[in-house]
């Protein structure tokens, strides 16, 4: 039996955080109906045209959903998401601030016909404050929370290479969902949710925040290196780098006894511990570039496997493609989606007793005609003209 096997979800969704919630219940056994646009959809699906002719975003993040085509600003369309609603287990949205409930499903207005019902919003900064009605793109929360301050080179700062915002939120909608649907099954009574991608970051953030709190020190910008640790660089090899990253005292001493062949560096009082590692940074940070510069890359790694040392390759997406741990522990599927089969991993969260699904990535309203028939709804909740702003989508917290 599938984790969440039973469980519907409603989601009013597009962009990244709220459909990668969505895909991990999916992934999870719950039925996800995706409500969207008529002739349009989730905008996401048209961010490129990279995979058999669709959006790399879309096909990662949707597959496993029914999609549906309604317009939420007619009539019929409520109609219908009302009844979807009234069938459903979870309902989560990411449009903006109060745009569900001048639709007329609003988490207050749903909980009204179901208080069993866990209904969750996702917007930009919440649903308050003085922030509660700005944008908020993954990149600009990542600005405003602090992590492009620490993210980058001392030179230039920089976002991260994934949107982490919009994740980091998908990820506590995942984990409040499931949540609530536990409590739920002890006490009877749903749940109203709100994630905000600002507080989500801010989360993250904690390891710089103490620090600038109680220290009253920014955080560098570190490139491969790290704040607080050291050695934790990418260092020369005869032919590339290796990442060398010790996490303890005892790593240290492993790293210049065992594997770069000098003992009395282990012994020496002025690299005896992290704290005065750090105090000596581009000291010790020169000494160890020295002595792995006259090791090959694949001779290096091999001396740090052996002796404990944690390491790594600086791989490139092509190297992670290609990974031999991926390969070796058999995570590549292949997923439907309207243009052909494409190669998807499966979900990170492995139960032994059940594979959890990769199903098809949905057509925009494919299933449109099926669920209004599976409510006993006629047809004509899929279109209609003049729909005001209430009704448009936004991406995450768009203001």
């Amino acid at each position: 039996m599938l984790p969440l096997a039973g469980i519907t979800v409603m989601a009013v969704e597009q962009a990244v955080a709220a459909p990668l919630a969505t895909r991990h219940l999916a992934d999870l056994g719950a039925r996800v109906i995706k409500i969207e646009r008529p002739g349009e959809g989730d905008f996401a699906r048209a961010y490129d045209a990279t995979v058999h002719g669709q959006a790399s975003h879309f096909v990662w993040l949707n597959r496993g959903k029914e999609s549906i085509e309604l317009d939420l600003g007619s009539p019929e369309g409520l109609r219908t998401a009302l009844a979807i609603a009234d069938r459903a287990d979870v309902v989560i949205s990411n449009l903006a601030p109060g745009a569900m409930g001048r639709l007329g499903l609003g988490a207050e207005a749903l909980r009204e016909r179901r208080e069993d019902l866990v209904v969750v919003t996702i917007s930009g900064y919440g649903e308050d404050g003085p922030y509660a009605h700005r944008k908020a793109y993954d990149m600009l929360v990542q600005a405003e929370s602090g992590l492009c301050s620490i993210t980058g080179t001392p030179e230039a700062a920089a976002k991260t290479g994934v949107p982490v915002s919009d994740i980091a939120t998908g990820m506590y909608v995942l984990s409040a969902v499931q949540a609530a649907l536990l409590r739920r099954e002890r006490s009877g009574v749903g749940a109203t949710v709100e994630v905000s991608m600002f507080e989500a970051t801010a989360e993250w953030m904690g390891h710089p925040m103490y620090i600038r709190m109680y220290d009253d020190q920014q955080v560098g910008r570190m490139g491969l290196s790290h704040a607080s640790i050291c050695p934790y660089d990418a260092y020369p090899t005869r032919d590339g780098q290796v990442l060398i990253g010790v996490q303890n005292d005892r790593g240290w001493a492993a790293l210049v006894r065992d594997v770069l062949g000098r003992p009395d560096l282990a012994d020496d009082r002025r690299y005896a511990t992290n704290i005065e590692r750090v105090a000596r940074r581009a000291e010790v940070d020169e000494l160890i570039g020295d002595l792995t510069s006259g090791f090959g890359s694949q001779d290096l790694v091999e001396r740090l496997d052996r002796h404990g040392v944690p390491a790594a390759r600086i791989n490139d997406v092509a190297g992670l493609v290609d990974h031999p741990q991926l390969a070796a522990r058999d995570r590549w599927r292949d997923v439907e989606t309207p243009g052909g089969d494409v190669r998807g991993l499966l979900p990170p969260m492995t139960f032994t007793d059940v594979e959890l699904p990769m199903g098809p990535v949905p057509a925009l309203g494919q299933h449109t005609e099926a669920i209004l028939a599976e409510l006993g709804l006629a047809g004509g909740a899929r279109s209609g003209e003049g729909t005001g702003p209430a009704g448009h989508y936004t991406r995450e917290g768009e203001r």
